[in-house]
């Protein structure tokens, strides 16, 4: 059987091979002709394959033809993918898949259809959450999404998908009244109304429609003002002032909500006690008199008429000029205090400012009531010009109104030109001990005007001097001594003029400029002291002088010693003579300036003193013998003259100038020795 199978194989070959003549042929060498992506045509030509085109048109025979790709997706093709949906071109086809943002309902994700198409938006605000950062809200849109800032705030430049706050406050972005307050919240702001202020009748407190009007505190009764105030309602405050009568207590300002007053008190201001004297009593019963409210224009009216009263008493003294001076001064004492204190409290009761008061008789009153807000305060009158710092009349940190007074008193001369002088410590001790003898009786001048200055506070130790310019009709001399002075009480009352803490800056013909370290009562006197200063010139002269004096009187007392041919009576007291004047001279050129020590420089004063008498008692002694000697020619006479001269030259020549000298260092030992010689 198998056999019989196998016998059928060549026929069977002889079939299939047939058909393959000249035909088969032809197909296979077509094959080979045509270009990738296209099949051959009926053996002669070539097919590019669905998807592709050639240059030559769909059915080609040149060998060098090719396929390329058509691109189904692209204009003029007329694919139709359908809304949201998207055309994919491939190779050889195309497919249509969903847009970004869009996916098909079926599942299916690629088609070729329109009528496949079954996309629909993405939500991807419920896909991704968190998609939008922070306080930004996802917005849907077709096919995608967007992040948006709610009211109030705005993207962060540095990433577009967070937000932050808007400040509308600052920004200005906010519609809020000028009668309310911006408040800013995270992505919102209020309007509210303003501290003293309220909502206006139908307003609400808080949206941006807030108008507000202002609270009266003080007729409502929600100030906290003390009761020595008055509350006086301000727009959206209120402020507390001093009531009539009443200043702020020291340390406080006036016109604050937290200002405490106290009551403006007159002074007490009594006459002295034991003065008698009618017109002193008849001053004090005017000032008694003067009216106690101190408004502003009572206060004006009571200082205005205490100048009056002052400048009238001053003017006419009456039987107060009668008085032993002690009596005068310490009533003037009490008068000049008394005035300066009572300015001062009483000026505490005028408002903000600069006033200036006069009087018939030339006192003059300069006020200054002002805060702290000025460096320098300068106060000037007709002949008085005071000068000082704002820090001396207020301390740091006191905020409260001050007061700085001059008062100018012309007529007070009458009284306190022959006051004594006490010198400070510290002045020259030249003039303290030349003159110690003179400071109490010696007059003195006073080239200005008396006055008297005050502030506020505490005046005996100021922290930055004061500067006063006096203006004086007299011109000092060259020989006579100017002082800034100052009105001291003394113990007894009575006072005298004083130099602590004042000195002079400068002095010209007219004028004298003074530094005080305290304020009080002061002028400038010229007192009468002759000052000589060195002469360089008469130095020199006196130095030769001396010098060559010495020379001749040491030759002189050789001479009388040494040579016995010419001694007799006249040259024995020569040579005393010229012994005194040698030890006087020699004295002089090296001891007159030794001053370091007070007891040596005494003794060497009294040892001038003693040899320069000496020095004229022996010039006396010499004259008396050569009187005697012309007179009586006689030998007798001459001889009893020698005798006569011999026992009395000594006791006479050294014995009177010790007396006058024991009698001199005994009666005024001060008077031996000064700084300077």
């Amino acid at each position: 059987m198998r056999n019989r199978y196998l016998s059928l194989l060549p026929g069977l070959l002889v079939l299939l091979l047939f058909p393959m003549g000249p035909t088969a042929q032809n197909s296979k060498a077509c094959a080979l002709r045509c270009p990738p992506k296209s099949s051959c045509v009926n053996g002669t030509a070539c097919r590019c394959a669905p998807g592709f085109i050639s240059s030559s048109g769909e059915i080609f025979t040149d060998p060098l033809e090719s396929c390329d790709d058509i691109n189904e997706c692209g204009p003029p093709s007329p694919v139709k993918c359908g809304r949201s949906a998207d055309c994919q071109n491939t190779e050889g086809g195309y497919y249509c898949t969903c847009s970004p943002g869009y996916e098909p309902t079926s599942g299916v994700t690629i088609f070729q259809k329109e009528s496949e198409n079954t996309c629909r938006d993405v939500d991807e605000c419920q896909h991704r959450p968190r998609v939008c950062k922070g306080r930004s809200i996802c917005i849907n849109t077709e096919g995608s999404y967007t992040c948006q800032c709610p009211p109030g705030l705005e993207f962060n430049p540095n990433d577009p998908r967070n937000c932050t706050d808007v400040n509308e406050c600052t920004s200005g972005r906010n519609p809020c009244h000028s009668s309310t307050h911006c408040f800013n919240f995270v992505g919102s702001y209020e309007c509210r109304c303003r501290l003293g202020w309220k909502p206006i009748p139908g307003s609400p407190n808080g949206p941006n429609n807030t108008v507000c009007e202002d609270v009266d505190e003080c007729s409502s009764g929600k100030h906290q003002c003390d009761n020595s105030t008055v509350c006086v309602n301000t727009v959206g405050s209120y402020t507390c002032h001093c009531r009539q009568g009443w200043a702020p207590k020291p340390g406080i300002q006036d016109k604050q909500m937290t200002t405490i007053c106290k009551e403006i008190r007159f002074p007490t201001w009594t006459a002295p006690p034991g003065i008698k004297s009618q017109a002193l009593s008849h001053f004090f019963n005017r000032i008694q008199d003067l009216g106690r409210n101190f408004s502003s224009a009572s206060v004006l009216n009571t200082v205005r008429v205490l100048i009056q009263e002052m400048s009238d008493l001053l003017e006419t003294p009456g039987d107060l000029k009668t008085l032993p001076l002690s009596e005068q001064r310490f009533a003037v004492t009490n008068l000049l205090f008394g005035l300066e204190n009572v300015l001062r409290g009483v000026s505490k009761a005028l408002p903000k400012g600069s006033w200036n008061f006069s009087s018939s008789a030339g006192i003059e009153v300069s006020l200054v009531v002002q805060a702290p807000r000025y460096r320098n305060i300068t106060l000037i009158q007709n002949r008085t010009e005071m000068m000082l710092t704002w820090d001396t009349v207020h301390d740091s940190g006191d905020s409260g109104l001050a007061v700085v007074g001059l008062l100018s008193t012309p007529w007070m001369h009458r009284f306190l030109a022959e006051a004594p002088l006490v010198l400070d410590a510290e002045e020259p001790t030249t003039l303290r001990e030349t003159h110690r003898g003179l400071l109490q009786e010696t007059s003195h001048i006073l080239l200005s005007d008396v006055i008297s200055a005050f502030i506020t506070k505490d005046t005996e130790n100021l922290r930055f001097p004061v500067t006063f310019v006096f203006q004086h009709s007299v011109t000092p001399g060259p020989r006579k001594k100017v002082y800034c002075v100052y009105w001291e009480r003394g113990q007894n009352g009575s006072g005298h003029w004083d130099t602590r803490g004042c000195w002079v800056t400068s002095t010209r013909d007219s004028s004298t400029t003074c530094q005080c370290t305290h304020l009080s009562i002061f002028a400038v006197l010229m007192a009468h002291y002759s000052v000589q200063e060195e002469d360089p010139a008469l130095t020199v002269i006196t130095y030769v002088g001396l010098s060559l004096s010495l020379l001749c009187l040491l030759l002189a007392a050789l001479t009388f010693l040494l040579c016995k041919a010419i001694q007799n009576t006249s040259t024995s007291l020569h040579l005393q003579l010229s012994l005194c004047l040698f030890l006087a001279h020699l004295l002089f050129l090296t001891a007159i300036d030794r001053t370091e020590n007070k007891v040596l420089c005494a003794i060497i004063a009294g040892a001038l003193h003693y040899l320069y008498l000496a020095s004229f008692t022996w010039m006396l002694l010499v004259g008396l013998h050569l009187f005697l000697s012309a007179r009586n020619l006689t030998v007798v006479n001459y001889s009893s003259i020698n005798r006569f001269m011999k026992k009395a030259m000594f006791p006479v020549g050294y014995g009177v100038p010790a007396v006058i000298v024991a009698i001199s260092a005994a009666s005024r030992p001060y008077l031996y020795g000064t700084p300077t010689r």
